[in-house]
């Protein structure tokens, strides 16, 4: 066997990666596919598409390194992860488009949920804080606003999963209908201390138990494709939600490790080891994987505004033509000069979760340029990971000793080197970037013996470059401070809408 092949369903695009032995991306294949908006605040895909969109890739991806698909040992799945399908089980076609994760319709039954004073019984549950993001209140209302689905569901006729679900469903002729705990852990539905499904939130949001998939362990055999997809029956070994799946693929199996992905936002994640450990500093707690019996849990963080304040440099202000011109122009001159942006643009993510702020730039003088303001804008992607990693540390009460990073900000290396700066421990950028499909990959082979086990990962995992400290302490504690004041300055900007 020379292959590891590892299906990359995200938001925007559906990819296939191969890999070989040595972890190496030996042929990559990706189509976009439909973003439906169909109200303000409602975001939705076509689930048959996206089917068909991967299907296209991964038999793309095969014939171009001749495939047959016997010299594939295992398939690792990895996915936008509370992108929720609901499908009737009979004919295997969805019901309704898929919702997607960013969609914000079910945000008023949130509030009624936290108005009834939930929100510490769905955390103490699950991990997670009462919102639309996650997957049980878009499930409840496909099932309430899609007529005649809440009587299929109740007899037993309807299927509900996130994309990993729906793509097994898919490569299986409908054979198997499962998921794994990374990805169950995102639907509000699932009880992370226990590993079940929860009949409490179940009971609460009115989502009938015979929808749900079985869950199964991140790394292992959960069935095998069709024959006539891809000419062999390739067995499905690998499962991971993508943001869990980066956090392996960095080979961050020890308790304290942390990734950070540096996209159109940051997501951070800590490994935290068998400890499901409740935040006190509005994370969130998921599980990671579960490899065999054993399951690794992680705090998660996520920015909103990381490398998309890059695209409002480039878009709203126009100061660079391409988003990949900032660090040039970052780069003229040695930092900031006391010039500091805030980019609420949508409010604050964690730990501050406030809806209210706005963006703010502060510190301007005659002497202000562009240069320094672009500075700026990539400074805020540092601190607001900062701010992610103090949550942590206080969180777990472990020290962190590094940070590795991925995604496309990564490759800048004025943001990475601040980043070191800041946190004044090393950061640390893979030679492979691709650290989500590589994460479902090492999933998939490990499943499989296609490697020998975690430490054979750890020695395939390669590092571009490090990025070491060179601020002194007194300008760490200034600059923060600082920033500090600048984001007590964006809170609360707005006032609340009172009619809502």
């Amino acid at each position: 066997m020379r292959y590891i092949l590892s299906l990359d369903q995200g938001t925007t695009s559906s990819r296939a990666i191969l890999f070989d032995r040595n972890g190496n991306i030996v042929e990559v294949a990706q189509k976009e596919f439909t973003q439906f908006y169909p109200q303000p605040g409602w975001v939705e895909h076509d689930a048959t598409e996206i089917w068909e969109t991967q299907l296209a890739v991964t038999q793309e991806v095969l014939k171009s390194v001749g495939s047959d698909g016997s010299d594939v040992a295992g398939i690792g799945i990895t996915n936008q992860r509370e992108t929720t399908v609901v499908w009737d089980r009979r004919t295997g076609q969805p019901i309704s488009n898929a919702i997607v994760w960013q969609d914000r319709r079910t945000a008023g039954f949130c509030d009624k949920l936290k108005e009834r004073g939930l929100e510490d019984e769905v955390r103490s549950r699950t991990g997670l804080v009462v919102d639309a993001y996650f997957s049980g209140t878009k499930v409840r209302w496909i099932l309430d606003n899609v007529g005649g689905a809440r009587d299929a569901a109740e007899e037993g006729h309807l299927a509900f999963g996130t994309i990993d679900s729906w793509l097994i469903w898919n490569l299986t002729g409908g054979k198997v209908h499962a998921t794994d705990p990374s990805n169950a852990s995102r639907t509000m539905l699932y009880n992370i201390n226990e590993l079940a499904w929860d009949d409490v939130l179940l009971d609460l949001l009115d989502v009938p138990s015979s929808l749900l998939p079985d869950v199964c362990p991140s790394s292992g055999v959960v069935g095998s494709c069709e024959k006539a997809l891809f000419g062999f029956e390739i067995p499905i070994s690998g499962i991971a939600g993508d943001q869990q799946a980066a956090l392996f693929g960095q080979v961050c199996v020890d308790p304290g490790m942390v990734k950070n992905t540096y996209g159109t936002g940051c997501f951070m994640l800590m490994n935290t080891g068998v400890s499901a450990i409740e935040s006190q500093n509005n994370l969130l707690t998921t599980v990671a994987w579960q490899i065999g019996t054993e399951t690794t849990y992680a705090l998660e963080g996520s920015v909103f505004i990381g490398g998309a304040v890059v695209q409002w440099l480039r878009d709203g202000l126009g100061i660079i033509e391409n988003s990949s011109d900032v660090e040039q122009l970052a780069a003229t001159v040695e930092s900031s000069d006391g010039v500091f942006l805030v980019p609420a643009f949508a409010g604050l993510g964690a730990p501050h979760w406030d809806p209210y702020a706005r963006g703010i730039l502060v510190g301007l003088t005659r002497g202000s340029s562009a240069a320094h303001i672009a500075r700026a804008a990539l400074d805020s992607i540092a601190f607001q990971s900062a701010d992610l990693v103090r949550a942590m540390e206080t969180d777990s009460g472990i020290q962190l000793a590094s940070m590795r990073v991925d995604g496309g900000a990564a490759a800048n290396d004025i943001l990475m080197q601040f980043q070191a700066d800041l946190l004044a421990v090393p950061v640390v950028r893979p030679r492979i970037v691709e650290t989500t499909a590589q994460g479902a990959a090492y999933l998939a082979g490990l499943a499989v013996g296609f490697w020998s086990g975690i430490s054979e990962l750890k020695a395939l995992w390669e590092k571009d470059k490090t990025f070491h400290s060179h601020m002194s302490d007194t300008k760490r504690e200034s600059l923060t401070a600082t920033w500090e004041r600048a984001l007590d300055r964006s809170k609360g900007w707005i006032e609340p809408k009172t009619n809502e």
